[in-house]
């Protein structure tokens, strides 16, 4: 008996996610997954059709972005929401990391590890896109993060200049970015398999945080219903905002063509990166601020061994519950500190929260650790 390639994919859909075993009383802070995939789905779709009108050469590359805005059909609304969808995208990621730490899914190693690699893969991606507009706030931006890299004892120096394809950035780092803007999208999207690979293999954790829950339903149809749904709202959230605010994200210094030879009075990356330009910002020393800058993302990695509890849940907790609200006002703080001029009292209060950022590993780990040794 034959059975057809259609039928091996539908049996797998079936089995994989239509049947996928799914603890009955997750909550919607749980749709943010399925979100982050359209996210992704979004921004790969419209950035193929951008990228049919898009030249990169610093001579077209602006140009380009207004032809595309002004001539081609409906190039104006795959621009903004391609825009727009990346800070859609962020805010999905940094709402699912924030539930994965609440609720303790860190525990989870290899779903956790490969998590966040996907963060770091679209941070890259992000940055490299910010460049493509060739603005003033792309050239100067690329020109500031690029040359952090110079900061690496012996081989900084060549290593930017290996970057740039040049001793500035040039029209040779523009095609190297817009390359790699174009590729990375795919790396994310394998390692997404990878990472529902690894979360089908432990199945889904719950608020309660008991892993061996025994009460679990097939994922469909609740669950397949409330992610559309969610999908839904999202799709409706984007384009209603692409179409009413669509440059209120945007920074006023790229409107204007790059000019290498005048620097913008407050160079600043996106909303998204803001907290981390904070942290890099607070450190007198370059190499300290970059090794900073780098932690604030990397620590991610270390919670599965700083967080450890022999008792899993904030439930049974509460000094857990209360950490996670005080590192989030952190975040938001030091996102609008990113925002601010380098002056007092912005440059004080981020050195402040900086500490405190770091403070909340090392805290949290630390009674964790005394948790352990009460409850033995």
């Amino acid at each position: 008996m034959k059975i057809s390639k259609n039928n091996i994919i539908i049996n797998l859909i079936n089995e994989s996610l239509m049947k996928l075993p799914t603890p009955s009383n997750i909550s919607f802070w749980w749709n943010f997954g399925s979100l982050l995939g359209m996210c992704l789905l979004i921004q790969i779709m419209t950035g193929l059709f951008l990228s049919m009108h898009y030249c990169p050469n610093i001579n077209l590359a602006f140009e380009s972005i207004i032809h595309i805005n002004r001539n081609v059909e409906y190039g104006w609304l795959f621009r903004l929401i391609h825009a727009n969808g990346a800070s859609m995208f962020f805010i999905c990621i940094y709402l699912h990391i924030g539930r994965n730490i609440y609720f303790e899914s860190y525990n989870f190693t290899h779903t956790w590890s490969v998590g966040i690699m996907i963060l770091l893969m679209t941070m890259g991606t992000a940055f490299m896109g910010y460049v493509l507009p060739w603005g003033q706030m792309s050239f100067w931006g690329a020109t500031v993060i690029t040359n952090l890299m110079s900061a690496i004892p012996y081989i900084g120096t060549d290593l930017v200049q290996w970057i740039w394809g040049g001793f500035t950035i040039n029209n040779v780092t523009l095609n190297r970015f817009f390359s790699i803007h174009f590729i990375l999208p795919m790396i994310i999207a394998m390692l997404v398999i990878i990472h529902i690979f690894y979360l089908h293999q432990t199945g889904s954790n719950n608020p309660l945080m008991i892993n061996k829950n025994l009460d679990k339903i097939y994922f469909n149809p609740l669950f397949s219903f409330k992610d559309l749904l969610g999908i839904m709202i999202m799709i409706m959230i984007l384009i209603s905002f692409s179409l009413t605010l669509p440059f209120n994200l945007m920074d006023p210094d790229n409107f204007m063509l790059a000019n290498p030879l005048s620097t913008p009075p407050h160079i600043q990356p996106e909303w998204y990166f803001l907290f981390a330009y904070s942290i890099l910002r607070s450190i007198p020393s370059k190499l300290g601020g970059v090794i900073a800058l780098l932690m604030s993302i990397l620590i991610l990695f270390f919670m599965p061994l700083l967080f450890n509890k022999i008792i899993q849940g904030n439930s049974f907790f509460f000094m857990n519950k209360i950490l996670f609200w005080f590192f989030f006002s952190i975040f938001l703080i030091l996102t609008w500190i990113g925002s601010k001029p380098i002056e007092y009292p912005y440059v004080n209060i981020g050195q402040i929260f900086t500490i405190l950022y770091f403070s909340f590993f090392f805290i949290n780990s630390l009674i964790n650790l005394f948790w352990n040794k009460l409850i033995n």
